[in-house]
């Protein structure tokens, strides 16, 4: 599975937190939750920000929903 790449993050002065992918806005995260993604994000940046907007479950998703049982 390929590392995640283009999110970036922006912290604003009045405690929140936007997340965005590849220029376009994943999530916001206020308060607690945003105190914790700045604590953790110097660790690995693109993985601790694609876990925090559950964009890190890519690989066979695709292939997966072409399978007979998950037709429907």
């Amino acid at each position: 599975m390929p590392k995640p790449s283009g999110f970036a993050y922006e912290a604003h002065p009045d405690g929140t937190v936007h997340i965005t992918h590849q220029g376009r806005r994943a999530t916001v995260l206020r308060g607690d939750r945003a105190a914790r993604f700045l604590a953790e994000v110097t660790t690995d940046p693109q993985l601790v920000m694609a876990r925090w907007t559950g964009n890190y479950r890519r690989g066979n998703e695709r292939t997966a929903r072409a399978h007979p049982r998950n037709r429907g």
